[in-house]
């Protein structure tokens, strides 16, 4: 069952906050939250934020097990920009943008987590039944003579007093 929280109005540039949501796209939850604890980004507290809303309304609304959740999508748009001026040189003022963003979440139970273990496991099994096919027999290569392998190399005639 998918959830999805929002995290409208957000003070944060949509750009920043795109650069944290890139990384815990596809992630399960707990290695998602533990990403965002450990990156030095103002945008990590409002990605996890919005992301433990999502967990929480994954368990109270559709009864989802933390540990089966992985993060969908992650998506960042933008929201208004709140416009204010900074004076100028020769009483002109100069624009500033404060932008916002809205951030959006949706975590997931239907998605499997591939963990290192269970790929490993995958390539045992595809390995196994690569072995277990019939093998086909070797081809012998035909090899040249070494004389004809090699061209004769053309020969250079010595200097004589003559040629001066």
């Amino acid at each position: 069952m998918e959830t999805r929280s929002i995290y409208r109005f957000a003070r944060i540039s949509p750009f920043k906050a795109r650069e944290v949501t890139r990384e815990i796209q596809g992630l399960p939850v707990q290695k998602a939250l533990d990403l965002l604890a450990f990156t030095p980004k103002k945008a990590a507290g409002l990605v996890a934020k919005t992301l433990k809303s999502a967990v929480a309304n994954a368990e109270n609304n559709h009864q989802a097990r933390v540990e089966a959740l992985v993060v969908r999508e992650a998506v960042v748009g933008e929201g208004p920009t709140f416009q204010r001026s900074i004076p100028k040189a020769r009483g002109s003022a100069g624009p500033i943008r404060k932008r916002t963003s809205h951030i959006r979440v949706i975590v997931t139970d239907e998605i499997e987590i591939k963990t290192r273990e269970t790929r490993q496991a995958a390539k045992k099994k595809t390995a196994s039944k690569k072995s277990a096919a019939p093998k086909k027999p070797a081809v012998k290569k035909e090899t040249k003579p070494a004389a004809a392998a090699t061209a004769p190399a053309e020969t250079v005639a010595p200097a004589t007093e003559e040629t001066k």
